[in-house]
């Protein structure tokens, strides 16, 4: 009998709830399952994160549990999660998120407070033992957004101050080790080079999607992009006489032309029924239509825009029209109505923010290019950032010119003064840099977590039309 024993390893990541792909994903997942286990082989079902994204309704009505449903039906063995299970639910429902899963999560870098106290859900690693033999050590890991995470009352750590020691711990016990790492794939690679204990790692956040996986200082590094077209498959041989892995490659396989898994796809119709119900709860009823516009002023933004304003307690508020899908129709409104207009996971933001910094940025917002801006990542999940909607504050422009001139910016009635402090209230994603630099300087935010931006239209319409 031959010393080397085949090991494979598959792995998805980044579903973000695009559900309707995620039956023809499975199915690949049980043809190779199935084949796998008439020759014999070991073989591994892994999910790195950011499966549950709530732009969808089942994951918006379950708060994530529909999403475990599937991964429960699609034999998955072990998850870590992605800042989407992580910061976009409360810290009850991240609590009770995984209370029915039939897999293990592994989460080594989440803490309830700085006693180091775990979160029961979830274990820092697991070590399995196949039937050749072979131990193999699993470590997994999430990007550690600190102040959103610190908002609902979590602590996050660094993962590169708590992996040497997690090593430590795992590596004498483990033949291989298997790092899920919903981190990025620039840390990814930092990690392969100062990590060499790591034989492979599995990567998102992302969405890098490496076709042929990456050998990094004899650690494999493996991703597969976003939406489950790809599942990432990893083969290691394993030579039982030296106890060492003497073969790593991984790919990931399309598996967008799949015939849809059936029980996946009753399973999905069952969670859609069930959505439905519960994003049927009335909100309010309006007597007139709402109507909104991308590049131009439109009511249905403006309320948005009070409604944040009045929600964070500010002088003033703005955001950009591009949150609101869709106009607003009059009659009931419910729950689902506001989840098909407004289904970003973004969260409202107080920023204290100097007079100069706000007309800067107030500026940069009118320009073509920012209004235009198909905007992707941050929580977005609209088309272009849109015009900006104000609150608290009026904005003079001259649009004879291609680029609109600020004439003034009258705050409260008055001029707004460059060194003046105000507070604003905005949209998280303004605050992360890469958007308007100047709100991401800023020291002083709050963010309110976890509610969304629906959640804001939900109380100003409670509030106006209730």
């Amino acid at each position: 009998m031959s010393s080397l024993i085949p090991i494979y390893i598959y792995h998805t990541n980044d579903l973000h709830s695009n559900l309707q792909q995620w039956p023809s994903a499975v199915s690949y997942i049980n043809t190779r399952r199935q084949f796998h286990k008439k020759k014999d082989e070991t073989a591994l079902f892994l999910d790195i994160g950011d499966h549950a994204d709530r732009v969808h309704p089942i994951t918006e009505a379950t708060r994530g549990k529909g999403n475990v449903e599937l991964l429960n039906e699609a034999g998955i063995h072990h998850v870590t999660i992605g800042n989407n299970e992580g910061i976009t639910l409360s810290k009850g429902e991240l609590d009770s998120l995984y209370e029915h899963a039939q897999f293990k999560v592994l989460l080594a870098n989440l803490f309830y407070d700085k006693e180091n106290l775990r979160p029961e859900w979830a274990e820092p690693f697991d070590i399995i033992e196949t039937k050749e033999g072979i131990r193999i050590g699993l470590i997994g890991m999430t990007i550690p957004f600190y102040p959103l995470y610190k908002e609902l009352g979590w602590v996050i750590k660094d993962p590169l101050e708590i992996l040497p020691a997690l090593l430590a711990e795992v590596k004498p016990n483990a033949d291989i080790v298997v790092f899920l790492s919903h981190l990025g794939y620039p840390k990814d690679e930092e990690i392969a080079k100062q990590f060499q204990e790591i034989d492979v790692i599995l990567g998102a956040h992302t969405h890098h999607l490496l076709k042929s996986s990456i050998l990094i200082n004899d650690t494999l590094v493996a991703q597969c992009g976003k939406n489950s077209y790809y599942v990432g498959q990893v083969q290691l041989l394993f030579d039982k006489n030296t106890r060492k892995v003497i073969k790593k490659e991984g790919a990931a396989e399309d598996v967008s032309k799949e015939e849809p898994a059936q029980e996946t796809e009753g399973l999905l119709g069952r969670l859609e029924e069930k959505a439905d119900k519960i994003l049927e709860e009335p909100i309010a009823a309006i007597p007139e239509p709402l109507s909104i516009s991308w590049t131009l002023p439109s009511p249905f933004a403006d309320l948005l825009a009070e409604g944040l304003k009045e929600w964070c307690g500010a002088e003033i508020s703005m955001l950009n029209s591009g949150l609101l899908l869709g106009s607003l129709e009059s009659g009931n409104v419910t729950r689902k109505d506001l989840h098909r207009l407004c289904p970003h996971p973004i969260n409202p933001c107080l920023v204290h923010v100097k007079g100069s910094v706000l007309k800067e940025t107030i500026a940069a917002a009118f320009t073509e290019k920012m209004i235009h801006l198909p905007l992707k990542g941050l929580g977005f999940r609209g088309e272009k950032l849109g015009r900006m909607a104000f609150a608290g504050m009026t904005v003079e422009l001259d649009e004879s010119k291609t680029t609109p001139y600020i004439k003034n910016i009258l705050i409260q009635g008055e001029s707004l003064e460059a060194t003046k402090i105000y507070k604003l209230a905005t949209v998280d994603m303004f605050t992360f840099g890469p958007l308007y630099p100047g709100l991401a300087q800023c020291s002083k935010k709050k963010y309110f977590m976890p509610e969304m931006m629906r959640d804001v239209l939900s109380d100003i319409l409670k509030n106006r039309y209730a």
